[in-house]
C-alpha cells in the first residue's frame, strides 16, 4: 500500500487533533510511523540515529535493522518487579561505586539493534558510551523481565543479539514461571 501524500495526512491530523497528540504522544507516534511506513519507500528509520532522533521518552519501542517494534504497555506486576530490581541493583552499584544503573525507556545501541532493556548497568570504565538518550554500545549487565508478549523476543532474539554484542551478563526474570536465569559471557559464548 502506498500513500503518496502521507506527509499531508500527518499535517492534517496534527491540525485536527492537536490536543490528542499532546495527551497521547506514544499513540500519535504509532500513527505517524504507520503512515510513514505506508509510503513504502524502504525503512522509515534506516539508522538507529534517525530512530533515536524521532522517538520520544513516552514511546516504548525498539529499533531492529530499520524497523520499529512498539511494545505493549507494561503490567503492574512487570513494573513492580522491574522497579524492585532497579532499586536493588542501583543500590549495590552505587554503594560499591561501580558505575551507573539505568532503566527503561533508556535505549541501548548494539549492532543492528536499538534495545530497551528493563534495567542496565554501565561500569565506570564504560561510562564514555553514555549519550543523552541512549547507550552507544553494550551495557555490562542487562536485565529483562519477561512479559507474555516478549517471551520469544527475550529468550531467543535478544539472547542472541546480546551475546553477539558482547554483553557480559544477561538476566532473564520470568514472573509467570517464577524463574530467574543468569547468563555470563565466557570466551564469546553465553553460559
Amino acid at each position: 500500500m502506498t500513500i503518496p501524500d502521507a506527509a499531508e495526512i500527518v499535517t492534517e491530523l496534527e491540525r485536527l487533533l492537536p490536543d490528542w497528540i499532546d495527551m497521547e504522544p506514544g499513540r500519535w507516534q504509532r500513527v505517524e510511523y504507520a503512515l510513514r511506513a505506508a509510503e513504502g519507500n524502504g525503512p522509515v528509520f534506516p539508522t538507529f540515529e534517525s530512530f533515536i532522533e524521532w522517538v520520544d521518552e513516552d514511546t516504548s519501542a525498539e529499533w531492529v535493522g530499520g524497523e520499529v517494534y512498539f511494545m505493549s504497555p507494561s503490567s503492574t506486576r512487570h513494573q513492580l518487579l522491574a522497579g524492585f530490581l532497579f532499586v536493588m541493583i542501583r543500590s549495590f552499584v552505587e554503594y560499591h561505586q561501580l558505575g551507573m544503573t539505568l532503566n527503561a525507556p533508556y535505549k541501548m545501541k548494539i549492532p543492528g539493534y536499538g534495545a530497551e532493556p528493563d534495567v542496565l548497568v554501565i561500569l565506570k570504565e564504560n561510562e564514555g558510551r553514555l549519550r543523552k538518550t541512549f547507550l552507544d554500545g553494550p551495557a555490562d549487565l542487562v536485565v529483562e523481565v519477561i512479559s507474555p508478549d516478549s517471551v520469544e523476543r527475550d529468550r531467543v532474539k535478544k539472547f542472541g543479539d546480546y551475546e553477539a554484542a558482547g554483553i557480559p551478563e544477561y538476566w532473564l526474570i520470568d514472573p509467570e514461571r517464577r524463574t530467574a536465569e543468569f547468563y555470563h559471557l565466557v570466551a564469546g559464548a553465553t553460559s
